[in-house]
Parts: C-alpha cells; structure tokens; sequence
C-alpha cells in the first residue's frame, strides 16, 4: 500500500496558489515573442511537440547502463533515434544520481567531441547537453550544441553567460533545495509547484538578463529531482500552471522513479507508465519531451496531436472507401 503524502491528507485537492502570482506571471509573456520556440537553425510553433531522445555517454547511468557508454554504439544511438522521430539529441556525460566522481575535464572528454562529431553526422537536427557545469557547456556549444539542459536548477549560474555568448538555449529546471547528484530526503514544500514556478521563472529571467534570447529559454517541472513521489503526481496534474506562464515547457519523465513508485515496478518495467504520462503531459500542455524510448514516445505525441485536432490522421479511409 502507498504511504500517505507528508505533506496533505489523501483526497485533498490541491487548492493552495492555484492561482500562482499573476502579476508575476504576465511579465514573461512580454519579454518574448509568443509561442515561438528557436532552438539552433530551427522555429518550432506553439503545437509542435518534440522529442527530446536522451544518449548518455556514462558506464552507469540509471536506465540500461553503459549501452551508450562506448562512442559507436553512441552514435548508433543516434542514427536510431534521428530515424525514429527524434527532435533533440540530448548528451550527457554524468549520471544524474549519486556515484563515482565525474570532473569537468572528463565530463568534457566524454560529451564535447562526441557532440562534435554528431553535429558533422547531422547538420540539422537540435543538440542539447545535459549539464549543469559551464566549463562543459562552453565547450559543448564551442562543438556545436544548440541548447544546454540545465536539471540542476541553475546551481552553476555562469551557465546562463555561456549560452548567451553562443546563442545557444538554455533548459531552466526546478530541483528545489538539492545539491547536483544528490537525492531528495524528507523535502517538503507548502506548495510544490509555487516553489517549481518560483524557481523556474527567476531562472528564466535572470538568462533573460544575461542576454539569452527569450525564445531559446525552456522551463522545467524536474520530476524527481528535488521532490517525493507526491511531488512529482502533483507537478504533473498541476502542469497547465507552468503552461500559463507562456514559457515553452519541458518534461523528462522518461521511467523515473515516481513512476515506478505509482505501479510499484522495477526500471526495466516502466514503459506503459512513462508514455501514459507523457500524453498527459503533452494534453495539458507541454511541449518538450525527454525520452528513452523514441520511437513510442513520438507514436504518443502524434496521437495527442490528432485527437487534438493539430494533425491530420495519418491515413484515414475507414467509412470513406
């Protein structure tokens, strides 16, 4: 049986800042072209949702370990994905979890040439980097990365100054009080998602600040990282509140915990419930979709865009011929 929420009684619906500070929201919507999201060469309109397909350059990462460790199954990887749907290549070189210590000069070695030789593969298609390190996101765009994803709720502000310096975007990600590679214990927020847009647009202001084109910013709920498993459920139901603030808005909940947690199922077993929430989140309004399983992933995607109307069916004879 489930433990309780710590922080409200079960069956309490969540009233508090349903509303969250208007006269703070508004603003964003001024300081950028609405809708238009830029992301290297490419402008993608207010209906098109992107897969964003993870290749993690790391012998221990949380989901399949070390199948993408070694570069050519990498760039296998990537081939595979491109031809599956994939929008964004995302690149990472250090496990979000606790672990065998990663410096910036190897985080570096594993992710700058690799992006390197991605971008010669693939002139086209968007590259993200998943760090929270500047030194690896200047030399990461220096490679040719188009946006640098930021979970780490920009614990290395400098990070802001190197995507504005390559024009590159940048990924602004709510981890609450948690320290890069660390996991939660005993968090608790009055309000979780007051703490998420808190977090997230005082990020994204301050990239506006730093120079960053408003259009190349992206927000983030971070489901898991910095929150319980109720966090994270209620994050995801309360994701239209994020969507109001006009920023383009991120989710990677690709087999995460809060996931396995909710079916109480191991990793490896997590797909049905990953792409259940990712049409959840695309139907409430997310735009971004951080992914394991590309192929699915954009197959969901494709549907919530036809029952939505955004897309026309693939093929639509039944009753016609």
């Amino acid at each position: 049986m489930a433990a309780e929420d710590p922080d409200r009684a079960v069956g309490e619906p969540d009233r508090a800042v349903r509303e969250p500070d208007r006269a703070v929201r508004e603003p964003d919507r001024a300081v950028r072209e609405p809708d238009i999201l830029r992301l290297g060469r490419h402008s993608f309109g207010p209906r098109r949702l992107l897969v964003m397909a993870i290749v993690n350059r790391t012998p221990d990462s949380f989901y399949r370990p070390a199948v993408t460790w070694d570069e050519s199954a990498a760039m296998d990887r990537v081939h595979q994905v491109v031809a599956e749907g994939a929008d964004i290549v995302d690149v990472g070189g250090v496990p979000a979890g606790p672990g065998s210590d990663v410096d910036s000069s190897e985080e570096i070695r594993r992710t700058a040439g690799f992006i390197a030789a991605v971008r010669a593969a693939y002139p086209d298609v968007v590259i993200s980097v998943d760090t929270y390190r500047h030194e690896v996101g200047r030399e990461a765009c220096a490679a040719g990365a188009d946006l640098i994803n930021d979970a780490w709720g920009g614990w290395d502000p400098r990070l802001a100054e190197v995507a504005a310096e390559f024009g590159a975007g940048l990924v602004c990600a709510h981890a609450g009080p948690q320290q890069p590679r660390t996991r939660p214990l005993r968090v608790h927020y009055p309000d979780v998602m007051a703490d998420v847009l808190d977090q997230t647009l005082t990020l994204a202001r301050r990239a506006v600040g730093a120079g960053i084109e408003p259009g190349r910013i992206v927000i983030d709920a971070a489901h898991d990282f910095g929150k319980n498993t109720w966090h994270s459920l209620e994050v995801t139901r309360r994701l239209p509140e994020m969507v109001a603030t006009g920023w383009p808005v991120l989710v990677s909940v690709s087999n995460k915990d809060f996931i396995g947690e909710a079916l109480d199922l191991p990793v490896g077993e997590r797909v049905a419930g990953t792409l259940a929430t990712t049409s959840v989140c695309a139907w409430l309004g997310a735009r971004i979709f951080r992914a394991h399983q590309v192929a699915w992933t954009r197959q969901a995607l494709d549907m919530v865009s036809a029952i939505r109307g955004d897309t026309p069916p693939a093929r639509a004879v039944r009753g016609l011929a």
